[in-house]
């Protein structure tokens, strides 16, 4: 992982680039602070966003559960 700051990279982005491509990371520093990671592109996902991720199915025995509210709503027993 490289470190570099944004003005140099603004300044030799065509070789910053090239670097990515042959595997290096850069980090954008920006007043000393990072701001941005630079990675190499991959079309594997390096995780699935937990929104992605399958989430828990409860299963019940009974009714199902959307119309015993619409029963009660409408005030059916």
């Amino acid at each position: 992982m490289k470190t570099i700051t944004f003005t140099d990279f603004r300044k030799k982005a065509s070789g910053f680039i090239t670097e990515v491509e042959h595997g290096e990371t850069l980090v954008l520093l920006r007043r000393g602070k990072p701001v941005a990671e630079v990675v190499p592109y991959t079309d594997e996902a390096k995780y699935a966003p937990s929104w992605k991720e399958p989430g828990i199915q409860l299963k019940i025995q009974g009714d199902i559960l959307s119309s015993a509210i619409l029963d009660e709503r409408k005030g059916n027993p």
